[in-house]
């Protein structure tokens, strides 16, 4: 079974803020299997405009990534950050070639 992976982009517009969100979402990725790959860090455009902060989060399954995002340990996460980024976050199914 392919695992699964939350790719987000972002540019926090409230730091202070954006700390509770952090601090919260650490239930939903604990229950969920959730794993940080990149968390921000050093990165290089090399084409179009990124975000200032990316984040890759692997999952055992696609199914579990969808689940964790749905949950409401992670509804109560995102509440935290709306209003302190913007962003996108696709959820994609890895490749087992």
């Amino acid at each position: 079974m392919p695992k699964g992976y939350w790719i987000a982009q972002m540019d926090v517009t409230d730091a202070e803020g954006y700390e509770a969100y952090r601090r919260a979402n650490a239930l939903a990725f604990s229950k969920y299997g959730g794993r940080f790959l990149v968390r921000g860090g050093a990165s290089t455009p090399a084409e179009g405009t990124p975000r200032s902060r990316t984040v890759v989060i692997e999952f055992g399954s696609y199914e579990t990534a969808l689940a964790c995002y749905h949950s409401p340990e992670y509804a109560e996460a995102k509440a935290l950050r709306e209003g302190r980024s913007v962003g996108e976050l696709v959820i994609v199914e890895g490749y087992e070639g």
